[in-house]
């Protein structure tokens, strides 16, 4: 098949959704199907501001919420263009990876099928993007429902998005949990110490990953609230965080009032790629979500690729991570926010540090079961295939 993934977004980018996009490729063609992605990425620069991030962040100014959805608009304007460019290359289909690359696909004549990885409108409420109960979010509701009851099949990235998408459209989708590369993500620890060096971390400095998206319900300002227990028994600790988003200010300000500047370094959005540099030289890796306005984690790509990789991890109870995680087995599960169990579980992994491989050990032999991307490919191939035939 000629397959198109889809996205209003930039791609590459660091989050989620841009690695879902770049492993459902790699497995897809590795089962020998040609596959191309257009995002928002390939329009230019001077169109992107002038047409939509510009206008968004004005209109923001003017009343909340109405600048994302005048974003979301144009962007599914552009890549409705982008796709009637490349049609024809000979599409057989579109996998869609939100609601409104969604409405742009559907729009050009090509069987499509949607991914939908999220809660949308509630996504954009925990974000403070618009605002609960506002003429914004039904607008955003509203254009949910649309797509789901326009595509031609739908794939939840698990069961919660699934009964969701029915709840609020009436329409029945299929659950393919999120899925790693486990070739790419896979145990290094031999070049742990090499990487400690290149990325100028002491060989002895026990070293707490953050992988997440600062944003909200990601709860990443819980490992900083928790470290100040965990230096009382080991001071040389560094908590280190890669990522971006709306949470960034807050979470610095945290920092600075519990005076944890030397004790946490904030890498900012780093490429996907050397992201597996820093699980290999990492002691533990911390998903630490909340349910944030009626949004809990899905299945965590960053979760499976701590476990893909080796490094032990420790995991807030909420959402799909409670799927992915066995507590005690292959990694371990605190209560969300609870700063004083997150604490103890990772003090517990530093003075126990025979568990923590024990745990990572189970967790790879889980993942290369039952998280592989060559095996969600073949998920994805049947329905494309389903979709075909309608």
């Amino acid at each position: 098949m000629k397959i198109l993934l889809a996205t209003v977004f930039d791609y590459p980018h660091a989050g989620g959704l841009s690695t879902h996009v770049t492993t459902l490729k790699a497995g897809l063609e590795a089962r020998g199907h040609e596959v191309d992605v257009l995002s928002f990425s390939d329009i230019s620069p001077v169109s992107q501001n002038l047409l939509a991030k510009g206008p968004s962040f004005i209109l923001n100014k003017l009343s909340k919420g109405s600048g994302i959805i005048w974003s979301h608009h144009v962007r599914q304007k552009m890549l409705y263009r982008l796709i009637k460019q490349h049609k024809s290359k000979g599409y057989d289909i579109i996998n869609a990876q939100e609601v409104f690359a969604t409405l742009a696909a559907v729009e050009t004549g090509i069987p499509t099928v949607t991914t939908v990885h999220g809660y949308m409108t509630y996504e954009a409420i925990s974000r403070g993007s618009v605002l609960e109960g506002s003429r914004q979010a039904h607008y955003l509701l509203q254009k949910e429902v649309e797509a789901y009851t326009k595509t031609r099949k739908i794939v939840t990235v698990d069961q919660r998005i699934k009964n969701y998408v029915f709840e609020k459209a009436g329409v029945e989708a299929t659950a393919i949990r999120n899925f790693i590369d486990i070739n790419s993500f896979k145990p290094d620890k031999e070049n742990r110490l090499a990487y400690r060096r290149k990325h100028g971390f002491a060989e002895d400095t026990n070293i707490i990953f953050v992988p997440r998206r600062l944003t909200k319900k990601n709860g990443v300002i819980y490992p900083v609230l928790a470290l100040p227990q965990v230096l009382e028994k080991y001071p040389n600790t560094m908590l280190v965080y890669a990522g971006m988003g709306e949470a960034f200010q807050e979470l610095k300000s945290l920092i600075h009032e519990k005076g944890l500047e030397e004790k946490t370094k904030l890498l900012g959005a780093i490429p996907h790629e050397a992201i597996k540099e820093y699980y290999a030289l990492s002691d533990i890796v911390l998903v630490p979500s909340v349910h944030s306005a009626g949004v809990e984690e899905a299945t965590s790509i960053s979760a499976l690729e701590a476990m893909g990789s080796g490094s032990p991890l420790i995991a807030s109870a909420v959402g799909g991570l409670k799927e992915i995680v066995r507590h005690e087995q292959d990694g371990l599960l605190v209560e969300e926010k609870n700063v004083d169990q997150l604490a103890q579980a990772i003090i517990y992994l530093l003075d126990h540090p025979e568990m923590g491989q024990k745990f990572a050990k189970e967790a790879r032999r889980k993942i290369e079961e039952e998280y592989s991307h060559l095996a969600a490919a073949k998920k994805y191939e049947e329905i494309y295939a389903a979709a075909l035939q309608q």
